[in-house]
């Protein structure tokens, strides 16, 4: 994969998946950062092809003397900077007698009970939303995150980015009145804090399209993203690089131990399951079961049966849309190709930063190396697998292993 930074020349308008108008809605929401269908449809659009693309992020990263830090975001499994573990993970914890529903995840509790100072919250002490990836690194080796690692040590590592809401008028004609019916509408535009970029990394294939690209053009590649037509700057960070290949790398030896691990979702998860005719989004791995037997009737030794806990947060939505291409013959007996375009149902991701608790590492079910769906691959009649793969391909569902 090939990392590049996203720089923006103005601000971005992306709004969010809720459907809009004046008439009916007069606020219209934005979201930040943008996701992987957006990024994907943004890239296709500067290439001109429609060619399968691999993505990994979107991710933020911050100009330093060095170069630039790639920042993840925040793990959800701390409260302030205490982590917390599944209550069956803490045997001798004082909670371990309490009821649960054994249906659902294990409870998650704080590894000592001794220090409640976070427990209250302090105005005052703000903390890192965004992790460089030299304290990432350091808790894939390790397991934990120091304390110092968590404080503010730059300005944006809690939000990179500021919101400004820009109202429009309409006005009626020969008058300096606003019109009743469609005559107002606020949006909110994004703009990124000076010092920081988006980042994002590309198959070879894409990579080596850019670069045709930006030799023939003789300049730098500026990419249309998101609405209004404003743009960013496409150029090449190797220095990302080398960050994400030691986060992969680490990230691949935990899980190829067979002990207790922790899921880490870098990007929003999309875990999307046909059930009953409808397609149903779970804020965990759909091919992950729930560890703790509930009934004799179920296997305790299915390989699937790993996950313990997890800790997450509200389900963040996704709006695509299908394009369709359809060939008409017109008056002149010629063939044209149309391109068709609607709205593609929504889907609820998982946020990024949610964390799952397991008993042993296990494959996701898309995941090119899982050898259980080996003989998926090239089959075209396996609509699940993939539909699933295209979702990796496109970043979501990113995991790393601590």
């Amino acid at each position: 994969m090939y990392w590049y930074t996203l720089t923006p020349t103005d601000v971005l308008m992306l709004r969010d998946a809720k459907p809009f108008s004046p008439q009916e809605r007069a606020w219209a929401g934005s979201v930040f950062p943008p996701n992987g269908h957006t990024i994907a449809g943004a890239l296709r659009g500067l290439l001109g092809k429609k060619d399968k693309l691999k993505i990994k992020g979107v991710f933020f990263c911050r100009e330093t003397a060095n170069g630039m830090d790639l920042y993840l975001p925040r793990p959800l499994g701390f409260v302030g900077s205490t982590p917390l573990i599944p209550l069956e993970w803490h045997k001798k914890s004082p909670l371990k007698h309490i009821f649960w529903d054994k249906t659902q995840p294990c409870p998650l509790i704080k590894k000592s009970l001794e220090n409640t100072q976070d427990d209250q919250e302090d105005d005052a002490e703000k903390y890192r939303q965004y992790l460089p990836s030299n304290v990432i690194k350091t808790y894939l080796e390790t397991g934990y995150i120091e304390e110092k690692d968590w404080k503010l040590q730059h300005k944006g590592e809690d939000k990179p980015w500021a919101i400004e809401t820009r109202s429009h008028n309409a006005l009626e004609n020969d008058s300096k009145k606003v019109k009743d019916a469609d005559g107002y509408f606020v949006e909110n535009a994004i703009r990124m804090l000076p010092g920081w970029h988006l980042a994002i990394a590309v198959d070879q294939l894409t990579h080596e399209n850019l670069e045709n690209l930006s030799n023939n053009s003789q300049k730098l590649l500026t990419l249309r993203l998101g609405g209004e037509g404003h743009r960013v700057i496409l150029q090449r960070c190797e220095s990302l690089d080398t960050q994400w290949n030691q986060l992969q790398e680490i990230s691949n030896a935990n899980f190829k131990n067979e002990h207790k691990a922790i899921a880490y979702l870098v990007t929003p998860g999309v875990f999307e399951k046909p059930h009953n005719g409808q397609a149903m989004c779970k804020p965990y791995p759909w091919e992950w079961k729930l560890a703790h037997i509930i009934n004799s009737n179920q296997n305790p030794d299915d390989p699937r049966r790993v996950l313990v806990s997890m800790a997450t947060d509200k389900a963040v939505p996704i709006s695509s849309r299908i394009r369709e291409d359809k060939e008409h013959t017109n008056n002149s007996y010629e063939d044209v190709r149309q391109t068709k375009s609607m709205p593609a149902p929504q889907v609820f991701a998982a946020p990024s930063g949610s964390q799952y608790y397991l008993n042993k590492p296990h494959y996701l079910y898309a995941d090119p190396d899982n050898p259980e769906t080996k003989h998926l691959k090239q089959d075209p009649d396996a609509k699940a697998y993939q539909k699933a793969k295209r979702l990796l391909d496109l970043g979501y569902s990113q995991l790393l292993w601590i």
